[in-house]
C-alpha cells in the first residue's frame, strides 16, 4: 500500500497540525470550569422542580426566597422569574461560551483516546415499543420523568388528604375541593413539564448544540413530553370540570374570566387549543393527514398566549424559559427564510429522485450530516420539508446538494417541474431553473460535531433515499485524507437496501472525480447492495451504475443560504441571545417601574399578557438588532470572497485532470461494491463477520432508512453488545432517521 496504508499514522504530524489539535491549558481549564458551573446550575434548575411539590420547597420558595426579593421592581413575577426562567438564559449564555472556545479536533481527539466501551448514547435498551428505539440515556430519563410524576402526584395527594381531612365540611363538599385541589395540582405539575416542552423543538437550540443532541433525535423528546404534558394539563381541566358540574355551577365557571387569580376561559381556549394539537399528532392521524398535523400545530402561539392569561405573570415566569429560546430561534428562521436562494442545478433520475444543487456562501457553517428545510413557493407557500444534505462541507465552497425522493404530492409537484422543463437531458440550465422555481431554506442543522469521523470503523447502513446523507460522509471522509484533515474512519462498510435496481445511480452521485486516486489505499471501502424486489439484473444492466450527466457548479453571490441560522456563526448567535435576554429583562423592569405599579395594574390575566408581549419585543427590537448587524456582517463577507474569487485562475486545468480520472474513480466504486439479488441484509451474519474482522474497537454504526430497518440494526446490536467477547469491538449505534 505504501505511503496511504491503513497501518500508516492517521496524519503526518506536521507542527501545524500538533499546535491546532493540542489544547491550551487556558483553554482547558475554561472549558472544565464551564462544564462544571453548567452542570451546577443545570442539576439545581432540575431538583428545583423536582422537589418543589414538597412542602419543604414550597415553603422555602414561595416564603423565604419570595420575602427575600420582595420589594424589588420586579416583585413577586421577578422572584420567580429569576427562580424557574433565569437558569435556562444562564445555560444558554455558558453554552454559547463553551462552544466557542472549543473546536472540532479537540472534540476527535477526547472520544478516540477512549478504550472501546458501551456508551448511554449509543447503546439501544429498548426497540420494540411505544417510545420506538431507545437508548440508554433517553430511558434513564424517561424513568426520571416517571419518577417525577408519580412521586409529584403521591405527594400532592397526602397534602391535599390532610388538609381536607382537616375540614369540617360535608362529604359531598369535600370531595368538590380534593377534585379542584388536585386539579390544581396536577396543573403545577404539568407546568414543570411545559418549562422542557419547547427545548427540544428549537431547531438550532444552543442547549442541544450543547450536548451535542440534534433536532432532528430531539423532536422525539419534545413528542414524549407533549404526550405527558398534555395528559397532565388535560385531567387538570377534568378535575376542575367534574367538580363544577357536581356543584351545579360548570358554565358559570367554565365562562370566567377573574382580574385576581386564574382566568378560567382564557384556560379553556388554551386547553382546547392543546388538544387539538395534540390530537391531530397522533401516530395514525399524522400518517393519515400530515397538513392537518402540521397546520393545527402552528396553534401553539393561541397555546402560549391564553396560557399566559390564564395563569398570570408570576406563574407565567414559572415557565417562560423554553417559550423564550423558541421565540429566540422562531425569529432567526423567519429572517434567514425571507431570502430566496439560487438553485445552481437540478437533475431528474429514473428512479424518482431529483438532486437540487444550491447556492451558499463560503462561510456557512455545516457538517456532512446536516439537513436543510426546503420551501418552493410554486408549489406552497406554507409547506417545509426537511432534507439530509447528500454533499460534503469540503466538496465546494459555494454550493450544497440534496438529493429528494418523490414520496408524496409535494415531491411529485417537483420533479414533474423539474422533468418537464429541462432543455438537455438529465440537466436543467440554470437560466431557465431561475424562473421555473423560487427556493428558500432554514438551516442548516444537525450534529454540533461531525461524530462520524470520530470513529477508526463505520458501518453505514441506509435503506433506499437513505443512502443520501452517507454519499457526503463517504465524501468527507475521501476529502479530508485528500486535504490533510483530522479524519479517524480508515475503514467503511456500507449497506445499502433498495427495492430495484433503478436506484442504483444513486451511489454515482458522489462527488469523488477531483480526488486524488492515491488517497484510496488510505481507505478500505466495501459496499453491499441488496436489490430486494429483483430476483436477478435486467438485461441491459452489468455491474455499473449508470452513466450521469456531470453537473457543474457555478459560483453564485447574488442569491445564496442566508448565514443568519442557530447553528451558524458561534459568536453572532451569542451577541443575539445574551442581547435579547438583556432587552426581556430591560422590558420587564420599564414594564413594572413605569407602568404596573405607577398605575397599580392588578389584573393577573393582563399582566401575563404584558410579560409575553415583553418576550417578543425583546426578541424583536433587541435581537433585530443585532440580526440586522450580523446581516451587514455577511454582506461583508460576501463581498470579500467575490473579490478573492475574482482574484484566483481559472481551474479548467483541474477541471480536464479530474474529467481523465472519472473511468479510474467509477471503477473505484464498481471495485468496491457486491450486489445481490432477492435478498434482505442478514445483520447477524454482518456483524459476527466485521467483529471477527475487525478486532476489538470502537465501530460508528450509522442508520438511516424505514423504521423497520433502524429497529432491526439496533436490536441485533443490543444482543451483539450483550453477549460480546472481549477481543469483539462495540458496536455503537447511531439513528440518523428524521421523523416529525
Amino acid at each position: 500500500m505504501g505511503e496511504y496504508s491503513t497501518d500508516a499514522p492517521l496524519l503526518l504530524k506536521t507542527p501545524e497540525v500538533e499546535k491546532k489539535t493540542t489544547p491550551s491549558l487556558f483553554k482547558s481549564s475554561a472549558k472544565w470550569v464551564l462544564k462544571s458551573v453548567i452542570w451546577v446550575v443545570f442539576v439545581s434548575w432540575i431538583l428545583l422542580m423536582f422537589l418543589y411539590p414538597s412542602d419543604f420547597m414550597t415553603h422555602l420558595v414561595n416564603h423565604n426566597w419570595i420575602n427575600a426579593t420582595n420589594g424589588t421592581v420586579f416583585g413577586l413575577t421577578g422572584s420567580l422569574f429569576f427562580a424557574f426562567t433565569a437558569p435556562v438564559m444562564l445555560l444558554a449564555f455558558l453554552a454559547m461560551l463553551y462552544l466557542i472556545i472549543s473546536d472540532e479536533e479537540e472534540i476527535q481527539e477526547s472520544k478516540a483516546s477512549k478504550r472501546p466501551a458501551l456508551r448511554l448514547w449509543t447503546f439501544p435498551v429498548m426497540v420494540d415499543g411505544p417510545f420506538g428505539v431507545v437508548n440508554a440515556a433517553e430511558f434513564i430519563g424517561i424513568l426520571l420523568a416517571v419518577v417525577f410524576v408519580i412521586w409529584a402526584c403521591v405527594v400532592v395527594t397526602i397534602h391535599n388528604w390532610k388538609l381536607i381531612s382537616s375540614s369540617e365540611a360535608t362529604s359531598f363538599s369535600k370531595s368538590c375541593l380534593m377534585l379542584e385541589q388536585s386539579g390544581a395540582k396536577l396543573g403545577l405539575i404539568g407546568l414543570f413539564c411545559l418549562s422542557l416542552l419547547f427545548l427540544p423543538i428549537s431547531r438550532g437550540s444552543i442547549l442541544l448544540r450543547l450536548i451535542d443532541i440534534p433536532f432532528e433525535h430531539a423532536t422525539k423528546y419534545h413528542v414524549w413530553l407533549g404526550h405527558l404534558t398534555m395528559v397532565l394539563f388535560t385531567l387538570h381541566g377534568l378535575f376542575y370540570v367534574i367538580a363544577w358540574a357536581m356543584e351545579g355551577r360548570l358554565v358559570e365557571q367554565i365562562l370566567e374570566w377573574r382580574d385576581i387569580g386564574v382566568a378560567n376561559l382564557a384556560g379553556v381556549i388554551s386547553l382546547a387549543a392543546g388538544i387539538l394539537m395534540w390530537v391531530t399528532s397522533l401516530p395514525g392521524v399524522r400518517k393519515w393527514n400530515f397538513e392537518l398535523f402540521f397546520y393545527t400545530h402552528q396553534l401553539y402561539v393561541v397555546f402560549v398566549v391564553f396560557f399566559a392569561m390564564h395563569v398570570g405573570d408570576f406563574i407565567y415566569c414559572m415557565a417562560a424559559g423554553g417559550i423564550f429560546l423558541i421565540m429566540l430561534d422562531r425569529f432567526l428562521r423567519f429572517i434567514q427564510s425571507r431570502k430566496t436562494v439560487d438553485i445552481i442545478s437540478a437533475t431528474s433520475l429514473p428512479c424518482g429522485t431529483v438532486e437540487l444543487v444550491l447556492s451558499k456562501p463560503a462561510c456557512l457553517r455545516y457538517n456532512a450530516l446536516s439537513f436543510i428545510f426546503l420551501q418552493v413557493r410554486e408549489l406552497s407557500w406554507l409547506q417545509w420539508h426537511p432534507f439530509s444534505v447528500s454533499s460534503s462541507p469540503l466538496e465546494g465552497k459555494n454550493h450544497l446538494s440534496v438529493l429528494i425522493k418523490v414520496l408524496g404530492e409535494w415531491t411529485d409537484k417537483l420533479k414533474g417541474k423539474v422533468s418537464n422543463n429541462q432543455k438537455e437531458p438529465q440537466k436543467l440550465l440554470e437560466t431557465q431553473l431561475k424562473s421555473l422555481v423560487t427556493a428558500s431554506v432554514e438551516g442548516p442543522y444537525g450534529h454540533e460535531s461531525p461524530y462520524h469521523l470520530t470513529y477508526k470503523y463505520l458501518v453505514l447502513v441506509a435503506g433506499g433515499i437513505g443512502i443520501s446523507p452517507f454519499l457526503a460522509v463517504l465524501s468527507d471522509v475521501m476529502h479530508r485524507l485528500k486535504e490533510g484533515k483530522p479524519c479517524m474512519p480508515r475503514n467503511i462498510y456500507i449497506v445499502w437496501a433498495i427495492k430495484n435496481s433503478d436506484e442504483l445511480p444513486l451511489l454515482s452521485m458522489i462527488n469523488i472525480d477531483s480526488i486524488d486516486p492515491i488517497f484510496y489505499d488510505a481507505l478500505n471501502l466495501d459496499i453491499q447492495i441488496y436489490v430486494t424486489r429483483q430476483s436477478e439484473p435486467k438485461l441491459e444492466e452489468g455491474k455499473s451504475f449508470g452513466a450521469m450527466n456531470t453537473c457543474t457548479y457555478p459560483v453564485s453571490k447574488r442569491s445564496a443560504i442566508s448565514v443568519l441560522v442557530g447553528t451558524g456563526d458561534n459568536i453572532w448567535s451569542g451577541i443575539y441571545i445574551i442581547a435579547s435576554s438583556i432587552g426581556f429583562l430591560i422590558f420587564l423592569g420599564l414594564l413594572d417601574a413605569l407602568y404596573i405599579n405607577p398605575y397599580g395594574i392588578q389584573a393577573w390575566w393582563y399582566k401575563g399578557l404584558l410579560v409575553f408581549l415583553c418576550m417578543v419585543a425583546a426578541v424583536v427590537v433587541f435581537g433585530g438588532l443585532v440580526v440586522a448587524l450580523w446581516h451587514l456582517w455577511e454582506l461583508r463577507m460576501l463581498a470579500a470572497e467575490s473579490i478573492e474569487s475574482n482574484t484566483k485562475t481559472s481551474n479548467t486545468a483541474l477541471h480536464d485532470v479530474a474529467v481523465e480520472q472519472k473511468n479510474s474513480n467509477q471503477d473505484y466504486l464498481i471495485n468496491s461494491s457486491t450486489l445481490r439479488y432477492g435478498c434482505r441484509p442478514d445483520f447477524k451474519e454482518i456483524f459476527e463477520s466485521l467483529s471477527e474482522q475487525w478486532g476489538a474497537a470502537d465501530v460508528g454504526v450509522l442508520v438511516c432508512g424505514p423504521e423497520t430497518l433502524t429497529s432491526t440494526v439496533a436490536k441485533e446490536i443490543r444482543s451483539h453488545s450483550l453477549s460480546r467477547k472481549q477481543n469483539h469491538p462495540v458496536f455503537h449505534f447511531n439513528s440518523h432517521s428524521f421523523d416529525l
